[in-house]
């Protein structure tokens, strides 16, 4: 079983960045796909979530018209696509798995966005 976010880098404010999550290991279609960022010394805070589908999402009102999730079950792949970029979103970011009470999760991928 595995999760692996990649895609992070260095950005300039107002770039774009898009994550990407590969699964492997389990029935990735019985899952839902959240996106969480953390930075030093606060909590994991939660981005944004697909349903197992893909046709219901979520986002925290930060990033609400600037953030895009998306999923291709047929890869196995989560992706999040971040525009507009702030000094703000500076994060290590993951990518979990979710049904009903198991989650699994996969080593982040570091978004730095900095001038």
């Amino acid at each position: 079983v595995q999760l692996q976010a990649s895609g992070g880098g260095l950005v300039q404010p107002g770039g774009s960045l898009r994550l990407s999550c590969a699964a492997s290991g389990f029935i990735f279609d019985d899952y839902a796909i959240g996106w969480y960022r953390q930075v030093p010394g606060k909590g994991r805070e939660g981005v944004a979530c697909i349903g197992a589908a893909g046709l219901s999402t979520y986002y925290t009102d930060s990033v609400k018209g600037r953030f895009t999730i998306s999923r291709d079950n047929a890869r196995k792949r989560a992706y999040l696509q971040m525009n507009s970029l702030k000094p703000e979103d500076t994060a290590v970011y993951y990518c979990k798995a979710r049904r009903f009470d198991v989650e699994l999760w996969g080593r982040g991928t570091q978004v730095t966005v900095s001038s």
